[in-house]
């Protein structure tokens, strides 16, 4: 019907960033990128849209015009409105902040981004090499912030033991269909053979499960890594949550472990609470993509 509101889609994924071409006035084009979450389900074709910003209008009240416009031109397409805006780069923040606000949309800082991340790989391989003004070659790269220390878990947080786990990428692919309280799925990575495995770890807590899978869920979980000894989980922006701590010996395997599923597996992981080993539920189950920062 004429008029209807559309119901909230999935959310998107956003990216307010320079590219590596120079416009003809010498300065650097900025462009916004914005896409949506794809999760494991089988689903329509993923929502795609960017549009250049001249350098001297880079600021909240052109990015907010532009989300605008990204919005009516997603429903002329038959996409709904972003329930959530997902951004990635933690220098951009406070600005998409004030563009969402003036929008009443909730923005989510998280690394969750694997399908603009995926993306925007596409247009540096593809696109912007083919544009005037592209600066071939290697750039200076941006200087790393410095990792904020990894902090324990809060007591709430922790279960009553942990294990390594590994499934395979086939089992996987049918996770959309397993019954979980807090579902964090997405995408497997394009071309992945059905037999990689991939490694993860389960969580276990016979009383604090559900909680420990709720709380879990709105860290955005990104990662997992092993640094000093602790196998640390990373997420949000910059969080760093120690995990365990690993005895030296086994700290070297996971590492590797965790270094070989970048190379085999798109960088692909894994983490599932449940309240045993014996019970076969998932509280929360969250796929997680080793993928650069931004």
């Amino acid at each position: 019907m004429s008029g209807a509101l559309q119901a909230p889609g999935p959310d998107w994924e956003l990216d307010y960033y320079s590219r590596p071409i120079l416009e003809a006035d010498g300065k650097k084009r900025w462009e916004l990128l914005i896409c949506t979450t794809t999760g494991l389900q089988p689903a329509p074709e993923p929502f795609r849209w960017s549009m250049a910003c001249p350098a001297a209008s880079v600021n909240s009240q052109w990015l907010r015009g532009a989300i605008e416009t990204a919005i009516k031109d997603a429903a002329a397409q038959g996409y709904g409105p972003p329930r959530r805006l997902r951004c990635w780069r933690g220098s951009m923040r406070a600005m998409v902040q004030r563009a969402a606000e003036g929008l009443g949309l909730e923005l989510v800082p998280s690394r969750r981004c694997y399908g603009l991340v995926e993306w925007l790989r596409e247009r540096q391989a593809t696109v912007y090499p083919q544009e005037p003004g592209y600066m071939a070659g290697p750039l200076a790269p941006p200087p790393q912030p410095i990792a904020p220390v990894a902090l324990p878990l809060p007591e709430a947080a922790r279960g009553d033991n942990w294990s390594w786990a590994t499934l395979s990428a086939a089992t996987l692919a049918e996770a959309g269909g397993w019954e979980i309280a807090f579902p964090g799925l997405v995408a497997l990575p394009e071309g992945l053979d059905p037999s990689t495995p991939v490694p993860g770890i389960r969580l276990f807590s016979r009383r604090r499960a559900l909680a420990i899978a709720g709380w879990l869920s709105g860290l955005e979980p990104a990662r997992l890594e092993v640094c000093a000894g602790q196998l640390v989980l990373e997420a949000g922006l910059e969080d760093r949550w120690i995990l365990a701590r690993l005895p030296e010996e086994e700290a070297r395997l996971a590492s590797a472990a965790l270094a070989e599923a970048r190379e085999r597996a798109g960088g692909l992981q894994f983490i599932a609470i449940q309240a045993s080993e014996e019970v076969p539920s998932l509280e929360g189950f969250w796929l997680l993509r080793d993928l650069p920062d931004g």
